[in-house]
C-alpha cells in the first residue's frame, strides 16, 4: 500500500528549518471518529504528531508524538500511508518548515488515555470527530496551503479504513 514517489506539497517560504517528522491519523471502530486535536488558542483541529528524535524510526517516532500530545496507546492496527515532502508554517511554534513528513493510519483498540507529555506551546486536548469537520476546519484556514498534505493523507486514511473495514460510515 505504501507509495514509492514523493509527493510535494505547500509552498516553498523564506527561512524554513527543517524537521523531518511524523503523523498519525487515528480512527476509533467504536465510535466511528477520528481522533484529532483542537488548539485551544486558536481552534484550529489538527493531527497529532512532530518531529522525531536523532536515530528514531518513523514508525516509532510517530507513535511517540501520539502518545506524547494525545494518551492514546492502544492500536489494533498501523499501518504506513506514505511520505511527503512538506513546506508549512508551524503556526504552533510560529515558524516556517520544510520537512519529509511520514503518515500512518492508526485503528484504536481502545480510548484508553495514558499521561499525556505536552510541550509548552502545545496548548491543545484530544477531541473525536468526523471527516466533515475535520476537512471543513482545514480548507477554511488553507488560503497558504499549509494544510494539503493533511488533507491528501486523510482521504487516503479514510479510503484505507474503509478497505480495512474499520470505517463504516464516511
Amino acid at each position: 500500500m505504501e507509495q514509492t514517489e514523493i509527493l510535494q506539497f505547500g509552498i516553498e517560504r523564506e527561512n524554513e528549518e527543517r524537521r523531518d517528522g511524523g503523523c498519525s491519523i487515528v480512527f476509533d471502530p467504536a465510535s466511528q471518529k477520528y481522533a484529532v486535536y483542537r488548539n485551544l488558542k486558536n481552534g484550529v483541529i489538527g493531527l497529532f504528531g512532530g518531529g522525531f528524535d536523532e536515530g528514531e524510526d518513523e514508525r516509532d517516532g510517530t507513535l511517540r508524538e501520539l502518545a506524547e500530545e494525545s494518551g492514546l496507546t492502544d492500536y489494533i492496527h498501523v499501518e504506513k500511508l506514505g511520505n511527503a515532502d512538506v513546506h508549512y508554517h508551524n503556526s504552533n511554534k510560529n515558524v516556517n518548515r520544510v520537512a519529509r513528513a511520514s503518515f500512518f493510519l492508526v485503528i484504536l483498540k481502545s480510548t484508553d488515555l495514558q499521561e499525556t507529555h505536552l510541550e509548552s506551546h502545545e496548548n491543545f486536548q484530544l477531541m473525536y470527530t468526523d471527516k466533515d469537520e475535520i476537512l471543513n476546519s482545514w480548507k477554511s484556514r488553507n488560503q497558504n496551503h499549509d494544510y494539503d498534505h493533511w488533507v491528501y493523507f486523510l482521504n487516503k486514511a479514510i479510503s484505507r479504513a474503509i478497505e480495512l473495514g474499520y470505517d463504516k460510515v464516511s
